[in-house]
């Protein structure tokens, strides 16, 4: 098995999840990031907090940034303020061609009907082209995201983001972010090598399971593109298929987020998360 080649910390750019996830660190930088993503200024009520898990490198290829302006220790809802769930890839999830898919919670059976809690799910795609609906700012920073070059940083008249660019540096910089980004490397070619071996001897079952389900979520899926409601397919594959209903009802869940594509190597993939 080809060993891969491990990107060194100082090339690595900001959509890369460890560089990320270790510059947002910064309270500073992440409510310059959150301003700049929803041209808003933003102040967070709580410390910043990125997606920690890491599945499968520390250069993934998308980031993901929650932010609850919620106050800590608030037991009273009506005080509950915005919420975001803002995802930010160097691709376009939903194929429409926009910088920033913007979703909030509306019921699927009444689209009139909101939940009015502020809660919002942003998607972030660098490469959108209707840039002439965005600032400068928010423009400069997709471009950034994905070169976070001193080069780049020098060339936008940004102080956000130039704010952000000295935390990437400091980060870079650090011997102790240096050991940590190569501590992290080791952690997942080990548990790649205990996981091959293992592997081999349960791949052909575990790969049968993973056709089953897929096939089980492109059923599901051509059913929600036909219109049809969540709760009325649970019912039908809990009849018919005899399918959990629990397991049907994780799979529409999921594949919310797909609308109207409904990628199903993507809601695979969100389903294994969690």
């Amino acid at each position: 098995m080809a060993k891969k080649t491990v990107t060194g910390l100082k090339d690595l750019n900001l959509v890369d999840k460890f560089l990320f996830d270790e510059t947002m660190e910064s309270r500073e930088a992440y409510e310059a990031a959150v301003s700049i993503l929803l041209e808003n200024e933003v102040e967070l009520l709580e410390s910043p907090k990125t997606e920690k898990e890491l599945r499968v490198s520390p250069q993934l290829r998308q980031v993901r940034l929650d932010v609850s302006l919620l106050e800590p220790g608030s037991r009273d809802f009506n005080l509950l303020n915005d919420s975001c769930f803002i995802l930010i890839a160097p691709f376009d999830i939903f194929g429409r061609g926009l910088c920033r898919y913007t979703f909030e919670g509306t019921c699927r059976e009444c689209p009139d009907l909101k939940l009015g809690d502020g809660a919002v799910r942003v998607f972030i795609n660098t490469k959108g082209r209707n840039r002439e609906d965005f600032s400068e700012e928010f423009l400069d920073f997709m471009e950034y995201v994905t070169d976070s070059s001193d080069d780049r940083a020098d060339r936008t008249k940004s102080k956000k983001i130039k704010r952000i660019h000295r935390q990437v540096q400091a980060v870079k910089e650090s011997e102790k972010m240096g050991v940590k980004y190569m501590q992290r490397w080791e952690e997942l070619a080990e548990a790649r090598d205990e996981g091959h071996s293992a592997g081999l001897a349960e791949g052909h079952s575990a790969g049968f399971a993973e056709g089953e389900e897929k096939k089980l979520i492109r059923m599901v899926c051509k059913k929600l593109s036909m219109g049809k409601q969540a709760e009325e397919i649970v019912k039908e594959f809990a009849e018919e298929f005899e399918e959990d209903a629990g397991r049907i009802k994780r799979i529409c869940e999921a594949a919310e987020g797909f609308a109207p594509e409904y990628d199903c190597d993507g809601i695979y993939g969100r389903l294994q998360e969690g």
